[in-house]
């Protein structure tokens, strides 16, 4: 970024903060000026709070939590991801014929994964090692993980390194990425909502559909930047199932 390119950002940055008043404590830092570690964060943020201003609009409408996961399904799909959907007793089978399909024979495991998940596919299983090389991950055939959150109306998949998702590369390197979400848990809405329940410290990951570049004349060429082919798996009960038959096992879908 060139001096005044900083300098316009920086500008907006302060211009932003104007009204802020300079004693309000930084993260990590008690009311007082003193060293208050992580576990005042929950102070910090009522105390920056309370100076900015947050009247924007959260979200764009009213949705049930089943519309909400509907929406995240569409607009998922908008940005070629292949989407899945099946109730927890069907994801192990699901996950297994997402694999078959795409003739996958190894699979990276982040270290935390449900061992559930794979229990119905004959992939090799592939550790995440901090010691492969970019050249061995790019062996493998498949990664499958976790998410932290997924907003609908991004169709955006967050990352936050958790035991069950990995480190970053694992989900950039590998051509074909498999990623799980729990609905609705896990899903909300909006951006605003979704850095509300996001861990600031913690390195997130934004996945909106698989990579994907365009050259000069728009020829849209994908896996440049992470995978190829992003699916993902929407697990929880049936959508129009009452609530005493969610538990029940279903077939998986695909959109």
């Amino acid at each position: 970024m060139s001096g005044s390119s900083r300098e316009r950002v920086l500008g907006r940055v302060r211009r932003a903060l104007a009204d802020v008043p300079r004693d309000t404590p930084s993260y990590g830092e008690a009311p007082d000026g003193s060293s208050s570690g992580e576990s005042d964060r929950g102070a910090y943020e009522k105390a920056y709070a309370a100076e900015v201003s947050r009247d924007y609009l959260r979200e764009h409408g009213e949705r049930s939590a089943a519309e909400t996961v509907d929406l995240l399904a569409e607009n998922l799909a908008d940005y070629r991801a292949v989407v899945h959907r099946c109730t927890p007793d069907g994801l192990a089978a699901t996950v297994a014929a997402t694999l078959a399909a795409r003739g996958a024979r190894t699979v990276l495991v982040p270290p935390g994964l449900d061992p559930a998940w794979l229990a119905e596919t004959g992939a090799e299983r592939v550790p995440d090692d901090p010691g492969s090389s970019p050249y061995a991950l790019d062996r493998v055939d498949s990664v499958v993980t976790a998410c932290a959150l997924a907003v609908a109306e991004t169709g955006t998949l967050v990352l936050d390194g958790g035991p069950d998702q990995g480190r970053r590369r694992i989900t950039l390197i590998p051509d074909h990425h498999v990623c799980v979400v729990r609905v609705p848990d896990q899903v909300v809405a909006s951006v605003p909502l979704a850095l509300e329940r996001l861990d600031p410290v913690r390195p997130s990951t934004w996945i909106s559909g698989p990579s994907a570049t365009s050259d000069i004349e728009l020829d849209r060429v994908e896996g440049v930047h992470g995978p190829r082919v992003l699916e993902v798996i929407l697990v929880g009960p049936p959508a129009e199932a009452p609530a005493e038959e969610a538990a029940g096992p279903s077939a998986s879908v695909q959109l």
